[in-house]
């Protein structure tokens, strides 16, 4: 059985980074996966959303912003360059994988100087929340992904996202106030607030290998571009296309 590792891979489409995030997971690794990785602008919504519950799309549209779904629940997230994304795949049912990933996060900010706690689905910075959680499950293993705002502006996310609606149902966002790093003072680097991720999963799961995506990853991902990612569809209403 292989150990712990980081996949290094990026992708210029965002649709693409979503599809191997998902592949990370069905190729159904037989020890814990960490992929730290980044959107270009995109609005991503969770599995069973509604858009015109989460998501300003005129303003969207007007900006070129894409809105994009993925396959995980939690709520609806704008991404930047200045937002980190951290995947972490356990294989098997056993783990808790929101509370694993609650870990790693709350060592990361600590290692960069900032006191944190966890809230619902997320870590706060007293008030304001710095990371969104959300996770997917499948009969082989589990996989936690978590939003970090590094330096993406505060009012950047408003102008993309939807207020809490009136009549609020179960698959909308809880909206909360969200701060950078940046914004709370710490002005890092993405360079130094990724190596703050490493340091932090390999005192959680131990030495990690680094590593290309595996051919099974690769394939998933070919797979799940077609079927999810590439097909309007996925991103509108949630609808798969036969493969």
């Amino acid at each position: 059985m292989t150990g712990p590792s980081e996949v290094v891979a990026s992708f210029d489409d965002p649709a693409d980074n979503l599809a191997f995030d998902e592949a990370l997971l069905r190729a159904a690794p037989e020890a814990p996966v960490l992929w730290i990785w980044r959107n270009t602008d995109s609005v991503v919504v969770g599995r069973g959303q509604k858009i015109e519950r989460e998501v300003k799309a005129e303003v969207c549209a007007s900006d070129g912003v894409p809105v994009l779904r993925r396959a995980s629940g939690g709520g609806t997230v704008f991404h930047d360059p200045g937002n980190l994304n951290i995947t972490l795949v356990l294989p098997g049912q056993t783990g808790r994988p929101l509370e694993a990933l609650g870990e790693l996060m709350t060592a990361t900010v600590a290692g960069l100087g900032l006191p944190s706690r966890l809230g619902d689905r997320g870590l706060f910075v007293g008030d304001s929340k710095l990371c969104g959680f959300a996770v997917f499950r499948t009969r082989t293993g589990l996989l936690a992904h978590s939003t970090l705002l590094v330096s993406t502006a505060a009012e950047r996310v408003g102008r993309y996202l939807t207020s809490a609606p009136a009549d609020p149902r179960p698959l909308d966002s809880h909206r909360s106030q969200v701060a950078s790093l940046a914004e709370h003072g710490l002005r890092k680097g993405v360079a130094d607030v990724t190596a703050a991720v490493r340091v932090a999963a390999a005192a959680q799961l131990g030495e990690l290998t680094t590593r290309k995506p595996s051919a099974a990853e690769r394939e998933w991902h070919r797979s799940l571009r077609h079927t999810r990612y590439h097909y309007p569809e996925w991103h509108s209403e949630g609808s798969q296309r036969a493969s």
